[in-house]
């Protein structure tokens, strides 16, 4: 709870706070700005679910086009769960703990946990989690109520802060070069594919640049040790 609390819960926060301000102008409840903080939490999704709703989207349009945003989540979450649950942590225990997995909980409890005696990594990935989750909720209610005196481009800044702050944050934890290889695949196949289809390019980022990614690890396996 102390290491989210600071830097971490706040350009989560950050995002949230722009978020509230959109789901105000989109004249949404802030009970649904609420809901869709606590049982979404991925701000990709969250915006989706405004804009297609907005637009008068079908429903079932609308729920596909939001598990498409959370689908890195899944791999995510492969890769987390098996690294932070102990011999006696419960299967129900470890379901819940799941659901706190986002870009900047996932990120940093990847980057403590290892160091970290294998009974104590659920509780704290649950403690940081929580405390990020905590702040979205409280930030969502502070951006819906001041949503006002947000001009359009201070809001959409606010939700840029936590993409931003992850690169900062993975960049720094590139120690391999097999790390480095995987984030400039990201950063290279990015643009080029919003140049190429802005509507599908996050998407085929992940699939272009994470394949090329996983060729460079089987091709130079020996290097990356």
């Amino acid at each position: 709870m102390r290491d989210a609390v600071g830097v971490p819960a706040a350009a989560t926060g950050a995002g949230l706070l722009g978020f509230g301000a959109f789901a105000f102008d989109a004249g949404f409840s802030i009970w649904v700005a609420l809901a869709c903080t606590a049982g979404i939490w991925a701000l990709p999704g969250q915006i989706i679910l405004i804009e297609m709703s907005v637009a008068g989207a079908p429903g079932i349009a609308t729920v596909i086009a939001v598990m498409l945003t959370g689908a890195r989540f899944l791999p995510m979450t492969l890769a987390l769960m098996p690294l932070v649950r102990g011999e006696r942590d419960a299967p129900l225990t470890v379901y819940g703990a799941a659901q706190l997995v986002a870009m900047t909980s996932w990120a940093w409890t990847m980057r403590r946990a290892p160091d970290m005696p294998r009974e104590e990594r659920l509780a704290y990935f649950i403690g940081f989690g929580s405390v990020c989750l905590a702040v979205s909720l409280v930030t969502t209610v502070i951006g819906y109520y001041l949503a006002d005196l947000f001009p359009p481009l201070l809001s959409l800044g606010f939700v840029f802060l936590n993409p931003l702050y992850l690169v900062v944050l993975l960049v720094g934890e590139a120690r391999t070069r097999l790390a480095a290889a995987a984030l400039a695949c990201g950063a290279v196949a990015g643009p080029l594919m919003h140049l190429v289809t802005p509507e599908w390019s996050i998407l085929l980022t992940g699939l272009i640049g994470g394949t090329a990614a996983y060729i460079i690890q089987r091709l130079w396996k020996p290097r990356y040790v």
